[in-house]
């Protein structure tokens, strides 16, 4: 399976544990959340500013997964 996630601004607890919840949909075109507690890359990386610069970037979450996900979760 190959899922396409995009970051989004909002963070909920899972097992106590904070994860920024990522929305994406698989390669045939199913919607998913994903909750991602940590991301890492090769140590051999040589582009390593650019991942980080891209990892800050972060869009709003969609009604949905506000919806999905109530404030009591929600960090």
């Amino acid at each position: 399976m190959t899922i396409t996630i995009t970051s989004t601004t909002k963070i909920v607890l899972l097992n106590e544990v904070p994860a920024r919840v990522w929305e994406g949909e698989t390669s045939t075109g199913v919607k998913v959340h994903c909750f991602v507690t940590r991301i890492a890359i090769d140590k051999d990386e040589t582009r390593v500013e650019e991942f980080e610069r891209e990892l800050k970037e972060q869009a709003a979450p969609s009604p949905k997964v506000d919806e999905a996900y109530p404030l009591r979760m929600v960090l």
